[in-house]
């Protein structure tokens, strides 16, 4: 009996312990899948081919299937612990980035557009900005100060994105304007745009981290 009451005391902090907040591990879970998609971009621009293609394809669909759930979660909980519209908002950015992406491959994948150095910077400028957001949704609850200095490093990389889609469309129109060189710029002037727009959901996802930071933190 004592050793029971002695045992019931020494479990009371795990009891008083904080829980994990469920819909921040379910964020961070797809800010995770973002660098692991982000890193298989990088992987395709270096050795395109179908097994990452699928490889893509595969941790898009487990993204996909993360915020599924939380949306799920998110209907069926009447008290969030913080704003359920910045919850729903940020976990559609950061699935916007990897649906980005997965655009990107699946187009050079059926249009079989080749690889170019701007592709390749680009790529390498996407999976760092996804370490930036997923650095700032594990810092989050307890180091608010370095979680918004990891989204303000994440926006400073969609600057140098902006400069390098609008040179690789300038390096496009300075090709020859024979009809296959048409073809083929009008191709990667919709993959650029495709990483482009990534590399905004990226801004986006790293200004509703600072809303959060601020209103909660």
């Amino acid at each position: 009996m004592i050793d029971a009451i002695l045992g019931w005391f020494k479990s009371l902090p795990a009891r008083f312990r904080k829980k994990p907040e469920r819909f921040l591990e379910r964020l961070r879970q797809q800010a995770h899948l973002t660098v692991e998609v982000a890193v298989a971009l990088s992987d395709y621009m270096d050795r395109p081919g179908k097994k990452n293609t699928h490889h893509i394809r595969d941790l898009e669909k487990s993204a996909d299937e993360v915020r599924r759930i939380l949306v799920d979660e998110l209907n069926r909980t009447f008290v969030t612990p913080i704003d359920r519209e910045d919850i729903h908002a940020l976990s559609r950015a950061i699935d916007d980035i990897i649906d980005n992406i997965w655009a990107t491959v699946s187009e050079m994948d059926l249009l079989e557009v080749l690889s170019t150095p701007y592709l390749k910077e680009m790529a390498e400028l996407l999976q760092a900005a996804a370490e930036e957001i997923k650095l700032a949704m594990d810092r989050i609850p307890l180091h608010p100060g370095v979680a918004t200095t990891h989204a303000i490093r994440a926006r400073a990389i969609d600057n140098r994105m902006e400069t390098l889609y609008v040179e690789a469309l300038a390096d496009l129109f300075r090709k020859p304007k024979d009809l296959e060189n048409i073809v083929v710029m009008m191709k990667l002037r919709e993959i650029y745009r495709h990483l482009y727009h990534a590399s905004q959901r990226v801004v986006d996802a790293a200004n509703i981290i600072e809303d959060i930071i601020v209103k909660f933190y």
